[in-house]
């Protein structure tokens, strides 16, 4: 079965044909496949392997220069399904011809797409933003406190600059306390360490950990808490961030404060806390390599190594800290 030109192998127009009539598929569908059985037939062609000689190393191959080519996985998946199905036609084809004829010619002896599975999924991380893209977003917030000096206004430029700071989750960030309390009324989930300038919070699983806040989110938090202790606010206000009422700060007040804050700074409309944690990894990592402080500091769990958090002492990931972080140069400048 020689390849000829460029339109498609008569063979592979027929199993589309059949494709229609039999299994009635949509228009759609048999133009994907249409698309993916030439893929496979240009291959081939560049190769110079004719189509019933076509190994299982050519197929993984070709997969492979899909993926470069930037295909989806799911996109690869179609393709080998395609492929696979026209080869299994190819033979069940064969072997009726052959029930006619009386005899066995066995032209393919297996079909080459077995076994070839598409590239796993990887899941899509949050979008991140760019080092000048995050700082020019915590400078806005810092500016607008010092122009402003109001309560708002100073309380959103610490909460915005401890996010980038410390990659803290939305909830892990209003779960913070001033200061530590194990009393019977409330025991802190959160606290900041004003002395050692780190925060301890409650993660994912009930698990605490604690990151370094780096000195220019010190200074934002600072200011906030002298203008929080001065307000006419209850006793039983433990609550790091407060809003006018003296509760402690909602989810979509924070979500809302910080898209308003981007938009000001001429970034995307969609910013949310999310993406200063990520912006926060994807920095760090960027600049330090160090991909186990990273993810103590993140708190995420590892399936590859259960035993990092505890391998990392709280010095080690101080040190990556100051080295890596934008904020934590600028502090000491």
């Amino acid at each position: 079965m020689k390849l000829k030109a460029t339109d498609l192998h008569p063979l592979m127009q027929e199993y589309l044909h059949e494709l229609h009539v039999l299994r009635q598929l949509s228009p759609h569908t048999l133009k994907a496949y249409g698309m993916d059985l030439s893929d496979l037939q240009n291959f081939a062609l560049e190769d110079s392997v004719e189509l019933l000689k076509v190994s299982n190393g050519h197929v993984r191959r070709w997969a492979g220069r899909l993926h470069s080519k930037g295909k989806s996985s799911r996109s690869i998946a179609r393709a080998l399904s395609a492929w696979r199905g026209w080869y299994d036609w190819l033979t069940e084809k064969d072997a009726r011809r052959d029930a006619r004829a009386g005899k066995v010619t066995n032209n393919l002896i297996a079909n080459p797409v077995d076994d070839v599975k598409a590239p796993k999924r990887l899941k899509s991380l949050p979008k991140a933003l760019s080092v000048e893209q995050a700082l020019a977003l915590v400078n806005q917030a810092v500016k607008e406190a010092e122009e402003k000096k109001d309560l708002e206004s100073i309380r959103d430029a610490a909460i915005i600059d401890l996010l980038y700071s410390s990659g803290l989750r939305l909830s892990e960030l209003l779960g913070i306390d001033v200061m530590q309390s194990k009393d019977r009324q409330h025991e802190s989930a959160g606290w900041l360490d004003w002395d050692a300038a780190e925060v301890t919070v409650l993660g994912k699983g009930g698990k605490r950990r604690s990151v370094p806040v780096g000195v220019p989110a010190m200074k934002s938090l600072a200011v906030w808490r002298e203008l929080r202790d001065a307000g006419s606010y209850s006793e039983e206000s433990i609550a790091l961030f407060l809003s006018a009422t003296g509760k402690r700060l909602s989810p979509r007040t924070v979500q809302a404060r910080l898209r308003t804050l981007a938009m000001r700074a001429g970034l995307p409309t969609h910013v949310h806390p999310h993406m200063m944690r990520h912006s926060f990894a994807s920095h760090v990592l960027q600049s330090s390599q160090d991909l186990r402080a990273v993810q103590e500091m993140l708190g995420h769990a590892s399936i590859a190594s259960t035993q990092i958090y505890t391998s990392l002492d709280f010095q080690h990931l101080a040190q990556a800290y100051d080295k890596a972080h934008p904020r934590a140069k600028a502090g000491k400048g």
